[in-house]
């Protein structure tokens, strides 16, 4: 729709979808705090070791 996820403005191209370079950081950071996760199941020891 042409509207920033985070705070509903228009988005500008330069930092599509995100409205600024601030909004686009946020985002960036809420990734960077667990803020945002994606869904599975549990990492196990057995999927940390190395093949």
């Amino acid at each position: 729709d042409g509207a920033c996820p985070l705070c509903r403005t228009p988005a500008i191209a330069e930092f599509a979808p995100f409205c600024s370079r601030g909004c686009r950081d946020r985002d960036l950071l809420a990734w960077f705090g667990e803020s945002y996760r994606v869904p599975g199941r549990p990492v196990t020891d057995a999927d940390m070791e190395e093949n």
